[in-house]
């Protein structure tokens, strides 16, 4: 059974940075795609960034919310099933629960897993 745990999560001031790391258990099937998402209190789950699995051996693809954009950075270890997101600036509007997904992303079966969330808290 598949598990995916995140780490890395606290409080921080608003300007500073913080580490999040997810790393999937139960299969070494590298996942078609890694994401990150996060719900803050009273607003719906958003995608924060995605990663697609690699071909032809470059890094792949990735895509972030306009929010994020030149702030986070989404990456991962495939050796390691471990998917990583740098935040840096952190702004108090980035307070929310982190969630990690591995998710099939369109191509073959389908298949969706979840971690339990990290909370982020930024301070003013």
């Amino acid at each position: 059974q598949v598990q995916l745990v995140e780490s890395g999560g606290g409080l921080v001031q608003a300007g500073g940075s913080l580490r999040l790391s997810c790393a999937a258990s139960g299969s070494t099937f590298t996942f078609n795609a890694m994401a990150w998402y996060r719900q803050a209190p009273g607003k719906q789950r958003e995608l924060v960034a995605r990663i697609m699995r690699s071909t032809g051996g470059g890094r792949g693809s990735t895509n972030y919310a306009d929010s994020v954009k030149g702030r986070f950075t989404i990456s991962r270890d495939n050796a390691k099933n471990t998917v990583y997101l740098e935040m840096n600036v952190l702004r108090v509007e980035d307070t929310a629960v982190y969630y990690c997904n591995a998710a099939d992303g369109g191509v073959g079966p389908p298949y969706d897993y979840w971690g339990q969330g990290t909370q982020v808290t930024v301070s003013s």
